[in-house]
């Protein structure tokens, strides 16, 4: 044994691992590069089965943790993209399916039928399976040589943790002894596709049990029809316009802070939006799905901001916001993913002049609610980064920027003259509630309410005008 030692005893090796383990046998470039295609396939297809499900999953809580994990699977999958690239790999072959068993697993979490099939499929069986993976790469692999994959590894484990975390916490919230018996079969079905694939690792690959498709025998199609939980009992309603109150100089910071809350947390319809172009927008650079993956997450992290900016306040949203989901709706079920994405980038471009995101911004700080010019400071931020991802992604289709805005305006004229059909055809009366939520936020401020602000009344059926005067004042 070598009596080597470094200089002062100092961690040799820049701390990476000793020289025990810095000689130790290791993973060869192939094997490396076999298992890091298989993590980036899981990823990929994992990303995929969260972006898909964010419309037609009813239930909010989980609507947003598919955001959120949906974002991680984006980045992480980029990560890996990159890291195959730096290893002789030329063409990378990042498209192809490693193994056919892996495609079966996913195609059937992709199509499970029930909330708890999916959290079931996806929590208990693929993401622990990839984390099993991932964790025996590190053991294999030698730490020195192959440092560029197992800090990508590591980064990946840390998110990937915490996912598995939220998802086992779901199912235990979510799923009886019932429906678990009920799946038992199914999950053996998956349990079969990762012995067939070697695990997800696949470092011994064998096919010794049959597997008989059983959710995607049927071939998987996206529905964006966007569906919510009992706490959206007026999904339809369109009874209170947000905007005209907020630019109305005869009202006070503070209530117009609980329109923005209203704003804020109304913006669970952009990852339902946001999900159907994603999914149905095909063939484009790996960039461009992290891109507005990271753009759907951030509106959903901006629809939490509204829930609590309510929940700070003392109030019960439920049963004082009406949060409609007509935009998601009618754009997911009337529009192009092309014509989605211009009606985004147009209200994107409505946002950014100085009675936009600036505006909000400024009445949150002159509010007395700390919180809200918080809230009104990150979400500025954000969409500041959103116009330059629509600028990268959509707007280079057109002659100009100004051709592309114009198309937006013209695709979103086509939903919005149709809002007044779920009045018509009963599905809501557009209830104006806002003298309820005024009222119960003056109770937790121990004031009366303002007679002027109580009695505000002025539908939605404005809104489109008042956008356009607004992005014209830019």
């Amino acid at each position: 044994m070598s009596s080597y030692r470094s200089l002062h005893d100092l961690p040799p090796l820049a701390g990476v691992c000793d020289f025990k383990d810095a000689q130790r046998p290791g993973l060869s470039v192939e094997e490396c590069v076999h298992r890091l295609k298989r993590y980036h396939y899981a990823l990929k297809r994992a990303h995929q089965i969260f972006n898909n499900r964010i419309p037609s999953e009813p239930i909010y809580e989980l609507k947003m943790a598919f955001s959120l994990h949906s974002h991680y699977c984006a980045e992480h999958v980029a990560a890996l993209r990159k890291r195959v690239g730096e290893m002789r790999e030329p063409p990378l072959g990042l498209e192809a399916v490693p193994n056919a068993n892996l495609e079966i697993l996913f195609d059937e979490i992709l199509s499970a039928p029930t909330t708890g099939e999916l959290l079931l499929g996806l929590y208990e069986v693929a993401l622990p399976a990839l984390d099993d993976a991932m964790r025996k790469h590190l053991e294999d692999t030698n730490p020195l040589v192959d440092h560029p994959s197992v800090r990508v590894i590591r980064f990946a484990m840390l998110e990937l943790g915490e996912m598995i975390t939220l998802g086992q916490a779901s199912i235990e919230a979510m799923v009886d002894e019932a429906t678990r018996a009920k799946s038992s079969a199914w999950l053996s079905l998956l349990s079969d596709c990762l012995a067939n694939a070697g695990e997800l690792g696949g470092e011994k690959e064998h096919a010794n049990n049959t597997i008989n498709r059983q959710h995607s025998a049927k071939p998987y199609t996206y529905d964006g029809v966007p569906r919510r939980d009992e706490r959206f009992p007026d999904p339809y309603n369109m009874g209170v316009n947000a905007e005209t109150f907020l630019y109305d100089d005869s009202f006070e910071p503070e209530p117009k802070t609980l329109m923005m809350f209203y704003k804020r947390l109304r913006e669970i319809d952009v990852p339902e939006m946001m999900s159907s172009i994603i999914a149905e927008t095909p063939d484009k650079p790996w960039e461009y799905y992290q891109d507005m993956t990271r753009q759907l997450w951030d509106e959903a992290r901006h629809a939490m901001m509204g829930e609590v900016g309510f929940v700070n306040l003392g109030i019960n949203w439920p049963s004082e916001v009406m949060v409609n989901h007509t935009w998601s709706l009618a754009l997911n079920t009337q529009l192009t993913p092309e014509e989605r994405h211009a009606v985004l980038y147009f209200i994107e471009q409505g946002l950014m002049p100085k009675t936009g995101k600036r505006f909000e911004w400024e009445v949150g700080m002159e509010s007395d609610i700390p919180l809200s010019g918080l809230f009104q400071d990150y979400d500025w931020a954000d969409e500041v980064l959103h116009s330059r991802i629509g600028r990268d992604w959509y707007v280079p289709g057109f002659e100009s920027p100004k051709e592309a805005i114009a198309y937006g305006d013209e695709c979103w004229s086509r939903v919005l003259m149709d809002w007044n059909q779920y009045r018509d055809e009963g599905m809501t009366a557009h209830r104006n509630w806002w003298p309820g939520l005024y009222t119960a936020a003056c109770k937790n401020w121990g004031i009366d309410p303002d007679p002027k602000v109580l009695g505000y009344s002025t539908s939605y059926e404005s809104v489109r005008a008042d956008l356009k005067t607004i992005s014209a004042s830019g």
